[in-house]
């Protein structure tokens, strides 16, 4: 049974988020509908991030297996993409080893916040930023996201009720950058991340930006692992994954 891994885009604003759900539609399961007609059976695909509903993706990367032995990538791009919704596109497919998996074998993952800072929203990006009236101080913002960096508790940053288990993570990269026309980009980097803990930090930020609190506020802030004392979450709609890093993955040669 070959292994592939698939790479996606999707907006996702119209969808109840990756994961499968008993109502509402998701991108999983959309996928996982297409691939039944592929491969004549129900096939399980394991996302790398199970992104909330109204999160996007530029590359969500995901893995399964098949029984068929004769089906080539480029054959399961073009048959998921004229199945799938034109919100979804599969970019690429490969053919791995066994023992990868979109989840598990992810070394670090990136994702990035889109924010609109002007009086008037560019109607292009109204479902791909949030729209923040009022100036905002960057410089700050700036030097609050570094103290997310390195290894700590993200207890502050995690939904009430989130998953149980450690809530320690690596960020290696926590930084903010804007241009002209009113964009700002919050990208962070690491190995792992609690459920909403982006959209909760990019809340925080905002207390910063606007002058509420100063920048050193976000350490103390983290060192609380109290949800209580953070910011709001951010809408979903600013959200993107953008980039899954595996090291070198080996492809299995048995398809080219």
């Amino acid at each position: 049974m070959p292994t592939f891994k698939i790479t996606i885009a999707y907006d996702g604003g119209p969808f109840a988020g990756w994961q499968r759900q008993t109502n509402g539609t998701s991108i999983q399961g959309l996928i996982e509908d297409a691939l039944r007609d592929l491969d004549d059976r129900e096939v399980t695909i394991h996302g790398a991030g199970r992104t909330d509903a109204g999160v996007h993706a530029f590359a969500q990367v995901a893995s399964f297996t098949l029984v068929r032995d004769d089906v080539a990538p480029d054959v399961i791009v073009r048959s998921l993409n004229a199945k799938l919704p034109p919100e979804i596109r599969v970019r690429s497919a490969e053919r791995v080893p066994a023992s990868f998996h979109a989840r598990f074998s992810a070394r670090s993952k990136r994702y990035r916040y889109r924010l609109w800072n002007a009086d008037v929203l560019n109607p292009f990006e109204r479902a791909f930023a949030w729209h923040v009236f009022g100036p905002l101080d960057i410089p700050a913002m700036a030097e609050a996201a570094r103290y997310v960096r390195g290894r700590q508790d993200f207890a502050a940053f995690q939904t009430v009720g989130g998953a149980s288990g450690s809530t320690e993570r690596e960020i290696t990269l926590s930084g903010i950058t804007s241009n002209d026309e009113g964009l700002i980009l919050y990208e962070i980097e690491g190995d792992g991340f609690l459920r909403h803990m982006v959209r909760a930090i990019v809340g925080t930020l905002m207390e910063v930006g606007r002058g509420r609190k100063p920048p050193e506020w976000m350490r103390d802030v983290i060192a609380s692992r109290d949800r209580a004392q953070a910011g709001s979450t951010a809408p979903a709609h600013g959200l993107f994954l953008v980039r899954i890093d595996y090291g070198v993955v080996q492809s299995d040669s048995h398809v080219s």
